[in-house]
């Protein structure tokens, strides 16, 4: 028997099903609905990808307000959430004042829904205290992914997904292996 047919019969299944549907009458409710759903993702990643540019790049902390965030926003930071705009706002001064030069990169960003994910590069100096490490003298250049909520036109919630290790090691904190 051929490796291809144990996964032929699904194939011609599913392709049986996408012809049968392909032929179907377009639900007008659900194409407008749809097309309000995509422009909403739309002004929630354009919202979204100015917010964070100003805030990093421009160092911008006003924009920590409810005009951009819920009031009970919650950032997950690794074994530490981080809740409430004045809790965000003093989380990201720590980055600002620790380093100098900085350059934050949004490389991608898509979503669904009133989800967004968002694929960043972060550099800088460390120049400065950063959650009480001092200066290092050392750059950083870290790429990393923010799983994101939104709600009504708001951000609500965020993940960051980054390798620690690395921004340790960066930093000649720990010894690299």
């Amino acid at each position: 028997m051929k490796p291809y047919t144990r996964w032929l019969p699904a194939l011609t299944i599913g392709l049986l099903m996408f012809w049968s549907c392909s032929d179907t009458a377009v639900d007008p409710v659900a194409e407008p609905v749809a097309a309000h759903q995509a422009d909403q993702l739309e002004a929630n990643i354009k919202m979204y990808t100015e917010v964070w540019d100003k805030i990093v790049n421009e160092g911008n902390l006003d924009l920590f307000n409810e005009e951009n965030f819920t009031a009970d926003l919650v950032m997950h930071e690794g074994a530490l959430d981080v809740v409430g705009i004045d809790g965000a706002r003093d989380y990201y001064t720590q980055f600002l004042n620790g380093f100098s030069d900085i350059t934050f990169t949004i490389k991608d960003v898509f979503g669904q829904g009133d989800k967004i994910v968002k694929y960043w590069n972060f550099k800088g100096n460390h120049t400065g205290d950063f959650f009480g490490i001092p200066p290092t003298g050392k750059s950083v250049d870290l790429d990393g992914v923010t799983l994101v909520r939104m709600q009504n036109g708001k951000i609500a919630e965020e993940r960051d997904i980054m390798d620690n290790m690395e921004f340790m090691q960066q930093l000649g904190l720990l010894p690299r292996e």
